[in-house]
């Protein structure tokens, strides 16, 4: 199947989009490592990373209409967000807290926002941003439905996707959007990034069901399981999943089955609940050397070509931290500022 869904998704896409979707993931994971040097530095006080996590997310994103379609990250979609137009100097900003950050260096890093992309940030408590994602979704197949925009007009937002770790659907929350999502058949995709550890807990202490995709046909809509470290069997069940939603046959739930293969967040130590010996097992499965391998075996990618992407991105890594280490701090009483939304008028 994997196979196939490769040779689909390759065809699709062209070499030149192969190409850029190897370069966000690696940017991805520079960015990430730099994150953890920072922190590790004391100039910056949280980071929780993505890394192990990038093939799942950059996949999904290249199969929607990206800057369109709306995004509700959760904490861990640095490689989604950056596929959808966010720039490293965007996330360096927030984890500096610094004024040009999208919420004035007020909330968390990896609160993931952008207007103008149509990414909404994510509330702090996890799995708010699964309801969020379906009352948009909601809001996009209302206004076709009464003919406020055409349902066919590719200018307009036509899904809402959202992303989670599996732990996350252990809330209500979640559980309450996707029984709302199969009512009303609504236009969303609903990505279960599956890195089988809910901070320290394992999935099997989680829920007694092999795969929370199995819990899709309790709630009237699709179910699938996707190897989530093979970036192109990722875009291709997420491109399934966005012509379902742009044909009017409702929502898709996507069970991404991938690792983290560093601690939950800079305040985590790993060591208490797993072994080395299965981190290093995941780490020679890494989505990106597995991608890397790929394009080199279809000669799309050169060896030479590796070297200078990874001197390009070392060079926006760079750049991005500058930009943040330069920006000016919040003014003390930007903290009393509106919560939601700016007051106009």
């Amino acid at each position: 199947m994997a196979a196939a869904q490769q040779e689909r998704a390759a065809a699709r896409l062209g070499e030149s989009t192969l190409m850029e979707i190897y370069r966000v993931m690696l940017l991805s994971r520079r960015l990430d490592e730099r994150s953890w040097a920072l922190h590790r530095q004391g100039k910056i006080a949280f980071h929780i990373s993505g890394m192990g996590h990038e093939a799942a997310q950059v996949g999904t994103a290249f199969a929607i209409n990206r800057t369109v379609d709306y995004v509700h990250p959760y904490y861990r979609d640095l490689a989604l967000s950056l596929a959808i137009g966010l720039t490293p100097t965007d996330f360096m900003l927030s984890l500096y807290a610094k004024q040009g950050d999208t919420s004035g260096g007020r909330q968390m890093p990896s609160h993931f926002s952008k207007k103008a992309l149509n990414v909404v940030s994510g509330s702090a408590p996890v799995a708010t941003q699964v309801p969020q994602a379906a009352g948009l979704a909601f809001a996009i197949k209302y206004r076709q439905q009464m003919g406020l925009v055409d349902p066919n007009d590719a200018s307009q937002p036509r899904l809402a996707l959202t992303c989670l770790g599996e732990g996350s659907t252990s809330q209500g929350e979640w559980h309450e959007a996707m029984n709302w999502a199969g009512v009303h058949k609504l236009p969303m995709i609903c990505v279960v990034q599956n890195n089988i550890y809910a901070i320290s807990v394992s999935v099997d202490q989680q829920m007694a069901v092999r795969d929370v995709a199995d819990r899709a046909a309790a709630y009237g809509i699709e179910g699938v399981v996707v190897d989530g470290n093979d970036v192109l069997a990722s875009y291709e069940v997420a491109h399934e999943a966005a012509q379902r939603a742009y044909n009017g046959d409702g929502t898709t739930l996507i069970e991404a089955k991938t690792y983290r293969i560093v601690p939950h967040s800079s305040d985590d130590d790993d060591r208490s609940y797993r072994t080395r010996e299965e981190v290093a097992e995941w780490k020679a499965k890494d989505p990106i050397l597995r991608f890397q391998k790929w394009l080199l075996n279809e000669q799309i990618l050169t060896d030479a070509r590796v070297q200078e992407l990874e001197a390009e991105v070392k060079a926006e890594v760079d750049q991005a931290q500058a930009a943040a280490e330069a920006a000016p701090d919040p003014a003390p009483e930007a903290a009393l500022g509106d919560v939601y939304a700016p007051v106009e008028g």
